[in-house]
């Protein structure tokens, strides 16, 4: 799967999880203990602290990922271990897979594209550069252990937490994965802080070298697009078993959708009311929608039309709107899982929208009130779990009449495929629709992804149609 200013390639990936892979829930490496040595929540002997592992750093330090390689932690070849895979770092660096994409994260900036994309900004070796180690390396704010290399792009820590409060008890018996919480790890476990972790760099953060401006795409850098739960399907490199849900509860992938997707948009939305908002006397692009501007211009007698009416976009026809691909696929999550909000979102929504019309200083209080009704979604998402039918309803919901016509840009079309299929794929993972029956429905959700495919190519009549197909067929299903 890449996500590049070129192409959009889901299908295959996803077309696999439904064939099997059903371990959505990415990245929650934390509270592991070492072979043979029950969970820590579990009583028996303490293992001792392998060789491969330092705890010289100061607290809050990062240790690098050759503090974790140990074939008595996370560094076999093989998932032969009793209570985790222990393969951990093999996964994490196959070069095969998606599932590697972290660690060849710094390798890219030694690319032509990088160099490239480097020369047109100034800003010199990209493997140096500030502007790119925020996101292509672990993010290391504290102090660095001898072992911490920021070759090793994204690494355990970049996701988990600085690890040296945490490194050595995560594997011992008494300490529970609440202490090593309390120590410092990161509690991915939990979609709010997930997503927020993920978020910074799959999305933008104010933080040094975590926001991909409009100039830096120009400059050549892939567009970004992010949906918590199906990206974490594609970084996950442990299993849900057993020991896993007694130590932090299974995971509703409804959940961590939706909580994704409000708190994308609080994060978008915190951005734009910010320092972000703006460069120089332009607005950041960044936070606008791709397409309103990058179509084809005709000269001719007649005109041709390359746009169309987006309901949900109350603004001055031939304004570039803002992208609300998060505020639809928001709105139909409220519209079934959160009535009682729904009303105030959608409102402030249109609100939003219409002030983009007028002038900054009224945009940015109408994000700013935007963003507090998308954190009170998350914050009602988080509170309850959303499965069982409710990814029946929020499926319906997406591809309704009354929603349809607001996909009328690529990013919200990417984000409403990428949605369909991850609640597709909770149903599978809860049991409520078969590995075979949702197979069977494969080439019509394919027939969405291939309406999206290119962006240069993108149509929104057929997309809207094979969605709407997609999304019956599903439904036949309940």
């Amino acid at each position: 799967m890449t996500f590049g200013g070129r192409s959009v390639r889901i299908q295959a990936v996803v077309a696999s999880m439904l064939l099997g892979i059903f371990a959505i829930f990415a990245l929650v490496l934390g509270g592991l203990p070492g072979v043979g040595t029950p969970s820590a929540d579990a009583t028996s002997t303490v293992a001792p602290a392998p060789a491969s592992i330092s705890t010289s750093s100061a607290p809050g330090g990062f240790v690098g990922v050759a503090s974790c390689a140990g074939t008595t932690c996370h560094g076999r070849m093989e998932a032969d271990g009793k209570v985790v895979r222990q393969d951990e770092l093999q996964r994490w660096q196959e070069p095969s897979t998606q599932g590697g994409a972290h660690s060849r994260a710094f390798a890219v900036l030694s690319g032509t594209r990088s160099k490239q994309i480097a020369a047109t900004l100034g800003i010199g070796d990209p493997t140096a550069a500030g502007e790119c180690l925020g996101c292509h390396a672990t993010p290391a704010s504290g102090a660095r252990g001898a072992r911490f290399l920021k070759q090793d792009g994204v690494g355990c820590e970049a996701c988990h937490g600085a690890a040296s409060g945490w490194i050595a008890s995560h594997y011992a018996v008494g300490a529970s994965h609440a202490s090593n919480v309390a120590k410092g790890l990161i509690p991915l476990d939990r979609p709010a802080a997930r997503a927020s972790v993920c978020l910074d760099c799959h999305f933008g953060s104010a933080k040094p070298g975590q926001f991909v401006t409009h100039r830096i795409m120009a400059a050549g850098h892939p567009r970004i697009a992010f949906e918590l739960d199906l990206f974490s399907s594609l970084q996950a490199h442990h299993d849900e078993d057993a020991d896993y849900v007694q130590r932090k509860g299974r995971t509703d992938s409804v959940r961590m959708w939706a909580v994704g997707q409000a708190l994308a948009l609080e994060r978008s939305l915190a951005l734009y009311a910010g320092a972000r908002g703006t460069e120089g006397v332009f607005p950041e692009f960044y936070f606008l929608d791709c397409h309103s501007c990058h179509r084809r211009i005709y000269d001719q007698d007649t005109r041709v039309k390359t746009w169309e009416a987006n309901p949900g976009r109350p603004i001055p026809a031939g304004m570039p709107p803002y992208n609300d691909e998060n505020l639809i696929m928001l709105s139909a999550a409220a519209q079934v899982a959160a009535p009682a909000l729904a009303a105030r979102f959608d409102a402030d929504s249109r609100a939003f929208h219409a002030s983009m019309g007028r002038d900054r200083p009224s945009s940015v209080a109408a994000a700013r009130k935007l963003a507090a009704s998308a954190a009170a979604l998350a914050a009602e998402f988080a509170s309850d779990r959303l499965g069982g039918d409710m990814g029946f309803a929020i499926i319906d919901r997406i591809s309704s009449t009354a929603m349809a016509p607001r996909f009328t840009d690529y990013e919200g079309s990417v984000q409403a495929v990428m949605g369909v299929d991850t609640l597709l794929n909770a149903l599978v993972k809860s049991g409520r629709v078969t590995v075979g029956a949702a197979a069977g429905i494969r080439a019509d959700i394919n027939r969405a992804y291939g309406a999206v495919k290119e962006p240069n190519s993108y149509r929104p009549a057929d997309f809207r149609s094979a969605l709407g197909s997609a999304s019956r067929a599903i439904g036949a299903l309940r």
